[in-house]
């Protein structure tokens, strides 16, 4: 797969320079610690009791958010009643400030539950809320299995940010 160039990844990855190379990182730990509105932070987007929301870093789409529990889990079975709750509580708000912010047809949502079924992070739960568009699929992914993004990720989680106080009014 050929290779873009994605300048905003160089910031998150130099991010952790300073945790030991043996210590083990969890970003959606280390994310869950970092300021919402904080503009060089983390792409958290949203804070909730138990959850918190944030942009994928390797996006399928613009867009695409991930809900997260903040307590370290891997096993779905594992949810408390309140965080499988407040989870679709906020996949619900995610949708309505994806909707206000980018304008999308439809959505993707669901969860990859281990390593075999495409789980990139398998050891921290995760949901993802994926925006999708008439005609957001061409020949680039297809041909030369490359995927074009049109939005920066901070222009993408300013335009969250203002949706989710939107929708807050």
């Amino acid at each position: 797969m050929e290779k873009l160039w994605s300048p905003w990844r160089s910031q998150y990855i130099d991010s952790f320079s300073e945790t030991p190379k043996d210590t083990p990182i969890c970003i959606f730990c280390s994310a869950a610690e970092s300021e919402v509105e904080n503009k060089n932070s983390q792409l958290v987007v949203r804070r909730s009791k138990l959850t918190f929301t944030i942009l994928n870093l390797y996006p399928y789409n613009n867009g695409h958010l991930m809900v997260v529990p903040i307590r370290h889990l891997s096993e779905f079975s594992s949810l408390t009643k309140d965080e499988n709750s407040e989870i679709m509580s906020e996949l619900q708000l995610a949708q309505q400030a994806l909707l206000i912010a980018m304008k999308p047809h439809g959505f993707n949502v669901g969860a990859n539950l281990g390593k075999v079924s495409g789980a990139g992070i398998d050891d921290h739960l995760h949901f993802h809320i994926v925006p999708r568009w008439n005609g957001d699929t061409n020949f680039m992914p297809v041909l030369a299995e490359i995927k074009v993004l049109s939005e920066d990720l901070m222009r993408t989680k300013e335009k969250l940010l203002a949706a989710y106080a939107e929708l807050q009014k």
